[in-house]
């Protein structure tokens, strides 16, 4: 394979803090692009009352129900304020953002972001710089309460800070215990486990039930997760410690060797498994095993839209390899920015500073259907929230207090991210080999970087 020349400036730029290590965070933080809009004034309050002032905001599909049916009303009765939810679909919901802005329709004021497109956003100028007005009220905002694991990859490019955490989002493993039990298996603790897993109960149970339910959609947010949840388990990162990507590692081509080889003992058929496809087949008590998002444990529960309610579980992502710690991914995650184009910057500010408090999140973090996970540390570690996730609370906050792997963020990252997952769709589906496939990513990300 031809290897590309990185320096380690260019590197860093492109990937900001894809490595996650703690030790690179500062240096990592510090870079990429130098985009951006103006910058919030600093004396602008964290609070208010906004009657007759609609703020607008363009969010993400799964998390309408977060906005429009818990926050809106309450925004109504704190502040007077009212809140127009306006919904894009994952694979739009940056682009859609940038446009609003440089079309000059203007038409948003907040914007709720994936954090893996914080540099293109900041480079097109669609988000505020918040940096200042962060700092100047630290203390109102409650910055130190947010979750270490998650505050800077969700805010801050640059040295600058867009936005505040709103989703925290992190995968686990979730199981089918009745099925488990039917046929005397065990939980799996390696992915050789659930390999093992997945081939008896699809065998055996004869069409009824697939051992595993692998999403593999072709975009960043649902093959990128289940490439990047398997990566983590094999030990691997999406880069180095100097920056350069590590897509043809041997943790990554163990990544991609597991979904090419589990896809035909997986509920039909992979690459064509998304979000809704993967939680239904889940709920619905087709499948043993799903790596999803952690809210899962509050759909699973629910009687009203679980038919396993009562009769599931919950564990960390397994692992493989040589590697025998687990860890998990910041797998999407969202924060909230105010835009450029935005005439109501005071307003804006206020919510994303009541939006992202302890109450709203813990609230949000245990209503089923909202989608939000906690960002807090203080509702992490609530008895509350650990009573309506039950079974899912050690994993959960074993992830979230951990070390997850951030994504790239930098300008460009979205495409990258895409290339990457076509590159692996193209393995699941057997035109190409998996070390090909993922020779082709890694000459992208270099090229990208050069």
């Amino acid at each position: 394979m031809t290897s590309y020349a990185l320096s380690r400036r260019r590197a860093l730029q492109l990937f900001g803090l894809a490595g996650g290590a703690a030790l690179l965070g500062p240096a990592l933080a510090a870079c990429g692009s130098s985009g951006g809009g103006n910058a919030l004034a600093t004396d602008t309050a964290v609070s208010g009352k906004f009657d007759g002032v609609t703020l607008k905001l363009l969010v993400n599909q799964p998390h309408v129900t977060s906005f429009r049916d818990v926050l809106a009303p309450a925004w109504k009765r704190e502040t007077g304020g009212t809140l127009e939810v306006t919904a894009a679909p994952y694979d739009q919901l940056t682009s859609k953002q940038i446009l609003d802005v440089q079309s000059g329709t203007g038409e948003f004021d907040v914007f709720d972001y994936f954090y893996f497109g914080l540099g293109d956003l900041v480079d097109a100028g669609a988000l505020v710089d918040l940096t200042g007005w962060i700092q100047t009220n630290k203390s109102a905002i409650g910055v130190d309460g947010y979750l270490k694991s998650v505050y800077d990859p969700y805010t801050l490019l640059d040295g600058k800070r867009y936005g505040l955490p709103y989703d925290g989002d992190v995968h686990i493993l979730f199981y089918n215990a009745e099925l488990l039990d039917r046929y005397k298996l065990e939980p799996p603790k390696t992915w050789d486990d659930y390999d093992t897993i997945a081939a008896k109960i699809t065998k055996d149970s004869r069409g009824a039930a697939y051992g595993a339910i692998v999403s593999g959609q072709q975009v960043p947010m649902i093959l990128g997760c289940s490439y990047i949840n398997r990566l983590t388990g094999y030990g691997g990162e999406l880069v180095d410690g100097s920056g350069k990507p590590t897509l043809t590692s041997d943790a990554s081509i163990a990544a991609l060797k597991h979904l090419v080889d589990v896809a035909p003992v997986a509920l039909p058929t992979p690459l064509q498994v998304g979000f809704d496809q993967a939680n239904t087949a889940f709920l619905t008590g087709q499948g043993a095993l799903l790596d999803t998002w952690t809210d899962m444990a509050l759909r699973a529960e629910d009687p009203t839209a679980s038919k396993i309610a009562g009769r599931w579980g919950a564990v960390t992502l397994p692992v493989g390899g040589a590697n025998t710690t687990p860890r998990t991914a910041l797998d999407a995650g969202f924060g909230l920015g105010i835009s450029t184009a935005s005439k109501h910057q005071d307003a804006a500010a206020a919510f994303l500073t009541w939006a992202t408090a302890t109450p709203q999140n813990l609230k949000l973090s245990s209503t089923a259907g909202s989608g939000i996970d906690p960002v807090r540390g203080d509702v992490l570690n609530s008895d509350g929230y650990a009573k309506v996730v039950t079974k899912a609370i050690g994993p959960i906050r074993q992830g979230l207090d951990g070390d997850p792997l951030v994504w790239p963020k930098a300008k460009g990252a979205p495409k990258l991210l895409q290339d990457l997952v076509d590159q692996l769709a193209l393995a699941i589906a057997g035109t190409q080999t998996v070390e090909q496939s993922l020779e082709n990513a890694q000459k992208s990300w270099e090229s990208a970087a050069a």
